[in-house]
């Protein structure tokens, strides 16, 4: 039974519903899923512990719930399509039956290898079926995994093997990335010098490359699954069992391992997921992000197969073999959901339309971003010539410790505005309160972004640290989820989100988001991308320190400088106007395509003490350029 809401009236409707008797709203749309056994209370919460528990006692298999609910009705529909990192590779298309008899005998070989209930399994591996498989034989074995982006470094790796004290790493002898080829396996190995809690590596065989294999530890994929059985019968867990671990990064201190569980995690990736981009069997969805971040779990993996959606999974780049590779697959496919980041969105934008020219983009109903804050005009270029116009865009704002979308517009349902994420789905409760916790009643008001009531996919825990849980997202306002970002709530209550409440600027007394004035540099024409941070100034308590990427053809550096300058004067107010414009070759950036904006703090504050740990970022190379730049 799908709970699809259809109009505004109706989203206006369910969200009244959800917020007077959440309880019974949730409970409602959790009836419409498989359980072994019914739960006991819907929901027991206290935000002082914190302590959340969804479907009290309920037990179940969450791939019971894309399997057997969908086997006899979707066995032959598509469940993923591959695209290979190499366009003359050859496709795979693995419908739903395929993909069960994949996860069961992958099942059968965990089992076979040791690993059980509870068990934590590391997930290190390429964009490839075999990676969702991996994922969804855990589950169904009641193993909880965690994966890592197959792009982080050994000691990255290692950290979080041992933090959660992993029996198994799955992973592969190598990775295809644009013109790349990466030796997975190498870091994996290097990794594990520095862990004992390692039983057993099971290595895909992808690039065919040569790898060392440790004899009684090593074991090839393709020899794991050999005359496993094809049938596995899903192993009974806990609603409040943990499903995944999924690390995250703070500004300090080591990655924290969020935890979700399984039953509230499971309803609202589901929920969230066919509501906000207004899925309709038989469309092909598309999320271009990679399995190792929440977006990849929720909303390419978990989201879309528990809908029994197709959805289809990228092994690539956007930029390889040319610019114009995601709109090439959107037409291959007639990819009807398309949902990326601002950062892909900026990248292709700097190549100018050419790229997208000889695609007809005719089948895309939906376009969506996610990641950070999509500036004004990145949402233009997006909507106009990605969109043609005539495609609802929604912009996404959640985290990985919420589990799924929590503010956002629903596809053609909330009438779209640029740069605003719109308004919150059912059943999640946002304030927005001052500095002192206090509640900002109205429209018109901005603070920072709290949610006062828990939902379903909400996380429990830090893994192995309850008190770092409760310190970092619950002891700054009493009783409630503080999101460490800023929002203002406009005229007509839209949620506009201004970025992390350590990126507001607080400039003689004005609150600034780095978000605000980056979209008003960028709005320059010259100007590719921006990042904006604050830093100690003598006079105003903090000034704005502005990194940017231009082209410079045709400017002197100085004269561009002041040109944006004044671009941010022009459109926001003197006040905004930034008091040093560095032009700079590129940003540093996560693997995930955010910018580490901690160490661009670090070089405007003239301060290269602890810049921590940069061989994790996308293109450690440019941190040197940056600070050799700004003179230190």
């Amino acid at each position: 039974m799908s709970h699809k809401i259809q109009t505004l009236s109706g989203y206006i409707h369910e969200y009244q519903k959800s917020v007077l008797e959440p309880e019974a709203f949730w409970s409602r749309i959790a009836e419409s899923f498989h359980w072994r056994k019914s739960w006991d209370k819907t929901l027991e919460w206290d935000f002082e512990g914190p302590d959340v528990k969804w479907f009290v006692n309920g037990k179940l298999n969450i791939t019971e719930n894309i399997f057997e609910r969908y086997l006899y009705t979707k066995g032959d529909t598509p469940a993923i399509i591959w695209e290979p990192n190499d366009p003359n590779e050859t496709n795979r298309i693995v419908t739903y039956r395929e993909l069960y008899e994949m996860t069961n005998q992958f099942c059968n070989a965990l089992q076979s290898q040791g690993v059980g209930k509870g068990d934590r399994v590391i997930i290190y591996m390429p964009m490839v079926p075999e990676a969702a498989v991996a994922m969804l034989a855990c589950a169904r074995i009641g193993a909880i995994h965690s994966v890592v982006f197959a792009g982080f470094s050994s000691s990255s790796l290692a950290d979080r093997i041992n933090d959660c004290e992993a029996k198994m790493v799955l992973t592969s002898d190598g990775n295809f990335r644009g013109a790349k080829q990466i030796d997975v396996k190498a870091v994996v190995d290097e990794a594990l010098e520095k862990c004992s809690c390692v039983e057993k590596v099971i290595v895909l065989n992808r690039t065919g490359q040569e790898v060392t294999m440790e004899e009684g530890r090593d074991i090839w994929w393709h020899h794991a699954i050999e005359g496993q059985p094809k049938e596995f019968k899903a192993v009974e867990v806990d609603s409040e069992d943990m499903l995944f671990i999924l690390y995250t990064s703070g500004s300090t201190g080591k990655p924290k391992g969020v935890v979700h569980t399984t039953g509230g995690y499971m309803v609202y990736a589901q929920y969230s997921f066919e509501n906000v981009f207004q899925y309709t069997q038989g469309d092909v969805y598309w999320c271009t992000a990679d399995i190792g971040w929440i977006t990849g779990h929720s909303y390419i993996v978990y989201g879309p197969l528990l809908s029994g959606a197709t959805t289809l999974m990228f092994e690539g780049v956007p930029t390889f073999p040319h610019a114009g590779r995601f709109w090439e697959i959107c037409d291959k496919y007639e990819v009807n959901q398309f949902y990326t980041a601002p950062t892909a969105i900026r990248a292709l934008q700097a190549h100018g339309l050419e790229p997208v020219e000889p695609y007809s983009l005719q089948s895309l109903k939906v376009i969506g971003s996610v990641g950070e804050p999509i500036n004004e005009e990145a949402w233009h270029w997006y909507h106009d010539h990605i969109g043609k116009g005539n495609c609802p865009l929604v912009d996404t704002w959640w985290q990985t410790e919420t589990g799924g979308i929590m503010v956002s517009a629903l596809a053609g349902i909330t009438p779209n505005k640029p740069a605003h994420a719109s308004l919150p789905l059912p059943g999640i409760q946002p304030i927005i309160v001052d500095a002192d916790g206090k509640e900002l009643t109205g429209n018109n008001v901005e603070g920072n972004l709290c949610i006062k009531f828990p939902w379903p996919s909400i996380l429990r825990t830090t893994y192995g640290d309850h008190e770092k849980c409760k310190n970092v997202y619950f002891s700054t306002y009493k009783g409630m989820y503080f999101t460490g970002d800023g929002a203002k709530r406009d005229h007509d209550g839209y949620l506009r989100i201004l970025g992390r409440v350590d990126d507001v600027i607080n400039v003689s007394g004005h609150r600034m988001g780095t978000a605000e004035v980056e979209n008003a540099i960028n709005e320059h024409p010259k100007v590719i991308e921006s990042a904006v941070v604050g830093y100690p100034h003598d006079v105003k308590g903090q000034g704005i320190y502005a990194y940017v990427i231009c082209d410079m053809s045709g400017r002197t550096e100085e004269s561009l400088k002041d040109e944006i300058k004044d671009t941010v004067r022009k459109i926001i107010g003197p006040i905004a106007k930034p008091d040093v414009v560095q032009i700079v070759p590129g940003l540093p950036k996560t693997r995930s395509g955010k910018i580490m904006r901690r160490i661009l703090r670090k070089v405007a504050s003239k301060d290269l003490s602890n810049l921590g740990d940069t061989s994790t970022l996308l293109n450690p190379e440019v941190v040197d350029d940056i600070i050799k730049g700004a003179g230190l």
